[in-house]
């Protein structure tokens, strides 16, 4: 076992305070918004791995069709002795498959708000690499990090965000979380982000809709997380799922819709929800090349390389900092 000896805590949740006033300050709000981030419980984890089996859910199968094509020439682009830190890793399938192409690697770095996705992903990393430093994280990326100290010195930090989770980030957030990453991988590493594209509309639709339902499950299980967690009375019945894309703004937009008029437990707050009203509950974000690379340009970045799958659906870019970046 390689994993350094201090033991995953879980620390997927604020305390029951703070999380009460955020679900409470968004149910106040006009329209009413609760953050994306409460669909990751452990049930949240495992509904949203079944959802990437979706034959809908084109985002996954684009990105290992990508790393298969390009994973060798990505290694050569990060070079040796890189450090990669991970943000949301998940079960780390995809990164298995980059850094088997990486050269003499010094330590992956998976940082995840489910511990249970951590401790497989570990273990799984564990029996595909014996000898690789893997250094656990279980915290929410978004804020600041004290990354764990290297077990020897590495050429340079990579930050990997895999998938499309940049896009769950409105356009001043994804900048804001970019200059954070900055700040992480250091003078001389980059940023390996993946970017999902913009496309037909039918496509994108199907793949926030499918037919079997898991999204929608996924969806509503922030109720259910809320319902366990702070005392509330949602009655998943009386909500349902929905996802559209916004062709003006470029993205899925995903809601809960009531299906009646009816108040719910809060805390010490009673909700009102009107029938059909909408709870915007996450953005996923679609760009074009030049979107996103004005996007890397506002966080003092630019794209130094970008790799598509067979299709042309989905992108893998490599980000350093900017000619004028300090």
């Amino acid at each position: 076992m390689n994993v350094q000896a201090y033991a995953v805590r879980d620390e997927q949740r604020p305390p029951d305070n703070q999380l009460l006033q955020v679900v409470q300050r968004g149910l106040r709000s006009q329209p009413k918004r609760l953050p994306s981030w409460l669909f990751y419980d452990d049930h949240g984890s495992a509904l949203f791995e079944q959802i990437c089996e979706q034959p809908e859910y084109y985002l996954t199968r684009a990105e290992i069709a990508l790393l298969d094509a390009h994973a060798s020439e990505i290694g050569e682009v990060l070079g040796p002795d890189v450090r990669l830190v991970e943000y949301g890793s998940g079960h780390a399938i995809k990164t298995r498959l980059l850094l088997g192409h990486l050269s003499a690697p010094v330590a992956w770095v998976p940082i995840e708000l489910s511990t249970d996705a951590l401790r497989q992903s570990m273990q799984r990393m564990e029996e595909y690499l014996p000898t690789l430093p893997i250094q656990p994280l279980p915290v929410d990326f978004t804020r600041p990090l004290r990354l764990p100290v290297p077990p020897r010195a590495p050429r340079r930090t990579v930050v990997y965000f895999p998938g499309s989770t940049i896009g769950n980030f409105d356009e001043r957030e994804a900048a804001q979380l970019l200059r954070k990453m900055r700040s992480e991988m250091g003078d001389n590493g980059g940023i390996l982000v993946g970017v999902d594209l913009k496309k037909d509309r039918s496509i994108l639709e199907a793949a926030y809709n499918d037919a079997a339902g898991i999204t929608s499950a996924f969806t509503l299980n922030m109720l259910t997380r809320l319902n366990r967690e702070l005392g509330c009375n949602f009655e998943l019945g009386a909500f349902r799922h929905r996802a559209h894309y916004n062709a003006m703004a470029g993205r899925i937009e995903t809601h809960i819709l009531s299906n009646r008029e009816q108040r719910v437990r809060v805390g010490r707050l009673q909700v009102l929800f009107r029938e059909e009203e909408a709870m915007l509950v996450e953005y996923s974000c679609k760009y074009s090349l030049d979107d996103f690379a004005a996007l890397a340009a506002v966080a003092g970045l630019a794209v130094q390389q970008v790799w598509l799958d067979p299709q042309g659906m989905f992108s893998l870019q490599y980000l350093v900092r900017g000619s004028s970046a300090a």
